[in-house]
């Protein structure tokens, strides 16, 4: 069966789908992004990433319409429908459109966004690494300075999952130099339980990705009257605690057996 994706309004075959050399995207990453995970064929908490895409949207001032985004949820459960995903991933970027040229200013009104959909198959529930735990080496987190925003300029993140991939390791935790506090992992919220048995996770700021799965933990958690502290923590505090995990629309919650964190040099 032939991939179907989404491209500017129209659903085509995967090889049909391109776009422009000049599309801001591919220029200068000027695009914000989505991922939204999928069990038994349905995207799960969609609202709360349809909102982060509005925030991110506004943030950059990239204009699409209201009507362009409200479609987006019945775009992708057509997707997931037309290529039979049962568990997996919606990746949604729009990206401020293709110019005539490159340019550091930003294009006229009438240059339209480029929306661009696809999904997936992931094995999110029984993923191997969730049930041994992962084993992550810490990097310098030379990002820019708005972590909050979920951009697609992911450079740093893939150099830091390549080198943990050297080092036999399975992700990167990124940390800043000035006092070794950690922010987060490549591609989703680091958390620790301390060994007093409290979740402790970094405060929402500029510094890290306002997780959609993070708030649901912290949700869980006030739910169960479990002790959180929304505060920074070092690397040593890491290595020192009782448990450290992850969270992100690719991870799945679950009870891990044997799991624990690795901190190493990188």
């Amino acid at each position: 069966m032939s991939r179907i994706v989404y491209l500017n309004g129209e659903y085509m075959e995967a090889a049909d789908a391109k776009v422009s050399i000049f599309d801001r995207g591919f220029t200068f990453a000027d695009g914000v992004y989505e991922g939204i995970g999928i069990v038994d064929g349905v995207a799960f908490d969609a609202l709360n990433h349809m909102n982060r895409l509005k925030r991110s949207l506004k943030e950059l001032e990239i204009s699409l319409c209201d009507e362009e985004v409200e479609a987006l949820p019945e775009v992708w459960a057509n997707l997931i429908h037309r290529n039979d995903v049962e568990e997996g991933l919606v990746y949604l970027q729009v990206t401020r459109g293709a110019p005539s040229d490159r340019s550091y200013m930003f294009p006229s009104s009438n240059v339209r966004a480029t929306v661009v959909l696809f999904v997936q198959r992931m094995n999110l529930i029984n993923n191997p690494v969730a049930k041994r735990g992962q084993a992550v080496i810490t990097i310098p987190d030379n990002r820019w300075g708005r972590r909050d925003i979920k951009t697609i300029q992911l450079l740093t993140q893939s150099l830091g999952k390549n080198a943990a991939k050297a080092q036999g390791c399975d992700d990167a935790w990124l940390y800043n130099p000035s006092d070794d506090m950690v922010n987060e992992a490549c591609s989703a919220n680091a958390h620790i339980i301390t060994r007093e048995g409290a979740l402790v996770t970094r405060q929402l700021s500029t510094d890290i990705l306002h997780g959609i799965t993070r708030a649901y933990v912290l949700h869980l958690a006030n739910d169960h009257h479990l002790t959180v502290q929304e505060r920074s923590f070092t690397r040593q505090e890491a290595y020192d605690a009782k448990e450290a995990f992850v969270t992100s629309s690719s991870v799945c919650l679950r009870n891990p057996e044997n799991s624990e964190l690795i901190v190493l040099e990188g």
